[in-house]
């Protein structure tokens, strides 16, 4: 990733400009990373594969609840039901 500071960019900034529609851009201040300069084909590429990771971790996170899930069918549930009262009255 090419490298400019803070101060380039009013010195020469067509010249990071330009690398910045090529690819990403680190901008510098004091030699530390500060921000990164990119175009808004890149911008929208990354936000898109963001949201599609994003996505796909909540889908495989719906998955996984649903295959833990301990709900059971209501006859199952009217079964169950019947037989504890059923206990219950015994113990009255």
């Amino acid at each position: 990733m090419q490298s400019f500071t803070l101060i380039d960019i009013r010195d020469r900034s067509d010249e990071v400009f330009n690398q910045a529609a090529a690819a990403p851009v680190l901008l510098t201040q004091e030699s530390q990373p500060t921000y990164v300069l990119l175009s808004i084909y890149d911008y929208r590429q990354l936000i898109e594969r963001l949201d599609s990771l994003e996505d796909r971790a909540l889908g495989k996170l719906a998955e996984l609840s649903r295959n833990q899930s301990q709900m059971v069918g209501t006859e199952t549930f009217t079964t169950e039901l019947t037989r504890l009262a059923a206990l219950d009255n015994r113990n009255l």
